[in-house]
């Protein structure tokens, strides 16, 4: 974080804690008045960082914020769009998808990192997942079906 960045941040923490700052653009004038020029987006960026949020009162530090569900996992994700079937085979998994969903999900198991997997490869509607050996697909193919429920 730079210098002035943080000076800001410090400003702008100062200035909520000493008065009542009811939006900001009245905070944006406040800071200007101390020689301290920021756009919108930077102002909207430091409340963000600060967390600070809007009350009756004005600004405030948030104590706890609200809980947000857990962020999907992208392979989860990818899984809930795109995957029709599983299909088990030896050391291979096959994973069926509507026209044009392999690409997209081949690239979400390939970003998940699984050390189960050798090799991937994708057509058009069907990912080849290549394991070591029946034990590692058992493995990989549990971990998937986890991630699909």
């Amino acid at each position: 974080m730079s210098t002035h960045k943080t000076f800001r941040q410090g400003q702008i923490l100062r200035l909520v804690a000493d008065q009542r700052i009811a939006n900001q653009e009245e905070l944006r004038r406040r800071l200007a008045s101390q020689q301290l020029r920021v756009t919108q987006a930077t102002l909207s960026r430091d409340l963000q960082e600060l967390r600070l949020i809007k009350t009756h009162a004005g600004y405030k530090l948030a104590t706890a914020l609200p809980e947000e569900p857990a962020p999907l996992h992208p392979l989860a994700r990818a899984l809930g769009e795109f995957l029709l079937d599983i299909r088990p085979a030896e050391n291979l998994l096959v994973l069926k998808t509507p026209p044009s969903g392999a690409q997209p999900l081949a690239a979400a198991v390939d970003g998940a990192k699984f050390t189960e997997i050798a090799g991937t490869i994708a057509g058009d509607d069907t990912v080849l997942i290549i394991t070591p050996n029946k034990k590692s697909r058992e493995s990989l193919e549990r971990k998937i079906a986890a991630l699909v429920k």
